[in-house]
């Protein structure tokens, strides 16, 4: 990946986080803050329980990150298809984009809650009775597999990696990025639900998306209408990534 794809990523997970997050996940931090921690206990044993609740999450995230990069893989098996695999998700991280401002319906009606299955509501009790680390990065990755429109869009950007590895990095970046709001939702819950703050950053976040959207939709038309310059270009960043560069010759090193 390149730079700039780093940048777009972290910066809407972190906007993401703050709007949507705050909202979608923020009920179940505060139901395992009031049930799980005792509010007697030092603050570094109430952190940790936050950090692992959270590194759950991630875990949860970065594994789905490389199932859709597989996905994506299996498809971009050569420069043409690769550059179908960027059209196709552009368009969808664009009307992910326009779904997640409110203006079409996209993610909505794809989304399932699995929180209403038996085994998911079981698990999630015994997990709330529990207060060791364990249960709490356990109850984190129960509630990374809550489908939601912001999760959606990663992983269409994990699919267009095409690959394992950068698709579950793609994933744990959005975890990562998102912790800081639901660390400190104890602090900031009041001031972010009844300000405008949620709602901007949210917009911000889906612009952000959208405009991805538009970037990728250009690199597949790169693939497809230069293959072999972008087989290249490509090539050349995978050998570079694996420290694959040119020795220079004994005695000639600068």
């Amino acid at each position: 990946m390149e730079n700039i794809d780093l940048i777009i990523i972290l910066t809407t997970a972190f906007l993401g986080g703050v709007g949507h997050c705050i909202g979608m996940c923020g009920g179940i931090v505060v139901a395992y803050s009031s049930t799980k921690i005792d509010q007697t206990s030092s603050y570094i044993q109430q952190t940790a329980s936050h950090l692992a609740y959270n590194f759950g999450r991630v875990t949860t995230y970065a594994i789905l990150g490389a199932i859709f990069g597989f996905v994506g893989q299996v498809v971009a098996f050569t420069p043409t298809t690769k550059g179908v695999l960027f059209l196709i998700t552009g368009v969808l991280m664009i009307l992910a984009g326009l779904s997640l401002i409110g203006n079409i319906k996209f993610l909505n009606s794809a989304e399932w809650s699995v929180s209403k299955y038996s085994w998911y509501q079981n698990t999630f009790r015994s997990l709330m009775t529990s207060k060791s680390y364990k249960s709490f990065y356990l109850l984190g990755m129960l509630n990374g597999i809550i489908p939601c429109g912001l999760v959606y869009s990663f992983a269409i950007f994990a699919a267009s990696t095409a690959s394992p590895l950068y698709g579950a990095l793609v994933m744990a970046l959005f975890g990562l990025a998102t912790i800081p709001a639901l660390l400190f939702l104890g602090f900031v819950t009041k001031f972010l639900q009844k300000g405008s703050l949620r709602g901007t950053m949210m917009k911000l976040a889906s612009i952000l998306v959208i405009l991805y959207g538009g970037m990728t939709l250009y690199k597949g038309y790169n693939f497809i209408a230069h293959p072999e310059v972008m087989k290249a270009k490509m090539d050349k960043m995978h050998d570079t990534s694996n420290g694959q560069t040119m020795k220079c010759a004994p005695g000639k090193c600068g």
